[in-house]
């Protein structure tokens, strides 16, 4: 897939102000500082499409960009500790669900997972929790670059299995590097195959 263009459209805290469901979506999440803006610039070639920061936490409501004027690319709030109150992550968390339950054109979602760390509960209840409401997804193991090919192949064989210990089949997964552009030829075909479908 060629991105010729993208545009941002709205941010909102509320799936029912979401742009019109008429165009397929994609819908990219994980844990706060996951490297999710990062890895959302890199797939579509721009700069500062998404905001980056070094701070965790810095998406707070629902992103959506549209692709080619062909599909909607929404950056979601991460999951899991940032440095905000409970409250707000509370709002957060009810915002992720309501949309994620009620957008009829959400195709797809990525989950975002840091290769680099032992797995984590949060990351595994969220792939539950998408399993639990038959919503589909692949996953996407962010920020190879940072250690060895065998060490991150040894951190994702971890994850795949404890998601056997409840799942009978796995999802598709990717391996990425925002800095390398690794596994962005790979997603956005994916994109592009599941887009055909529609």
């Amino acid at each position: 897939m060629v991105i010729k263009n993208v545009d941002f459209v709205i941010s909102n805290s509320d799936y029912r102000k979401c742009p019109q469901a008429n165009l397929p979506e994609f819908a990219f999440i994980g844990r706060s500082n996951v490297g999710k803006s990062s890895l959302i610039n890199m797939l579509m070639g721009r700069k500062n499409l998404a905001k980056t920061s070094s701070q965790p936490g810095k998406t707070q409501l629902i992103n959506h960009f549209i692709v080619n004027n062909q599909w909607y690319l929404v950056d979601l709030p991460g999951y899991g500790y940032a440095r905000t109150s409970q409250t707000n992550r509370q709002k957060w968390s009810k915002m992720i669900e309501q949309y994620i339950l009620n957008r009829e054109n959400l195709i797809s979602t990525f989950v975002l997972i840091d290769s680099r760390i032992e797995v984590q509960k949060s990351d595994i209840e969220f792939i539950n929790f998408l399993g639990t409401n038959n919503k589909p997804f692949s996953i996407i193991f962010t920020k190879s670059d940072k250690q060895s090919t065998n060490q991150t192949s040894k951190n994702i064989a971890r994850f795949k299995q404890e998601l056997l210990r409840n799942w009978a089949e796995l999802p598709k997964i990717f391996v990425s590097s925002s800095i390398n552009k690794d596994g962005r030829e790979e997603i956005l075909t994916e994109i592009n195959d599941i887009i055909g479908y529609f």
